[in-house]
């Protein structure tokens, strides 16, 4: 996987005085220099409507401030020259990269944000099956610590879909062989903390992000994290 590099430089110019100037202006005091304005980052018409507004989903998805998303982090093709065979969706941790391989050494690539659980598991497994608007139930380990999670609860009933629920507008549940590991790729209305480990939750992406990678991958499609 090759990333882009990102080039940034500013260059100075700095003037000179001649003798005779410094003879007039010796006794004057030089306007302190004003300092430069910050340049807002550009954001492409391409990427301004791939993360613009959604509302024809279920709940309407507003669209995502990208000035708050390192561009590194926006959905892009790339080239890929790894073993996996397209179709494969691989998790990449150290880089918070999602990678689906595609055909003629090429990959979709996303930005992801971590949370604990996103690092506590590596391997292959499979995407066993993808729900669109999930619901979400805490697990007892996270009650424990956030006691005012307990309304969310599976006994409870979970916490409704919804544009703040932690799993967003899509997840992907992922199993090895009949077993659940508890890991889950999905959507998150904070969009802000891609690229960052959080302090909880398994892979999350942009909920357009999640919506694209849903739409496709298949379910029972390979997945490797890293």
């Amino acid at each position: 996987m090759r990333r882009t590099p990102t080039l940034n430089r500013r260059s100075f110019l700095a003037g000179s005085a001649s003798l005779s100037g410094l003879a007039v202006a010796g006794c004057t005091t030089a306007p302190p220099p004003v300092p430069e304005r910050p340049k807002t980052p550009r954001i492409s018409r391409s990427y301004a409507l791939m993360y613009g507004p959604m509302p024809q989903e279920k709940f309407p998805i507003p669209a995502v401030d990208l000035k708050r998303v390192p561009s590194r982090f926006y959905r892009r093709e790339v080239d890929y020259d790894g073993p996996e065979p397209p179709g494969t969706v691989i998790v990449d941790t150290r880089q918070f990269y999602l990678h689906l391989v595609q055909e003629n050494n090429r990959a979709m690539r996303y930005g992801v944000g971590l949370g604990r659980a996103g690092f506590e598991w590596s391997g292959r497994a499979r995407i066993a099956w993808k729900q669109e608007w999930p619901k979400w139930t805490p697990p007892a380990t996270m009650i424990a610590r956030q006691p005012e999670l307990e309304r969310w609860s599976a006994e409870n009933g979970g916490m409704p879909p919804g544009l703040n629920n932690p799993l967003g507008a899509r997840a992907l549940y992922i199993f090895q062989g009949n077993v659940d590991t508890l890991y889950r790729v999905h959507g998150s209305p904070e969009y802000w903390t891609i690229g960052k480990a959080v302090s909880s939750g398994c892979v999350r992406m942009m909920n357009q992000d999640a919506i694209d990678l849903y739409n496709r991958v298949p379910t029972g499609s390979r997945i490797l994290v890293t």
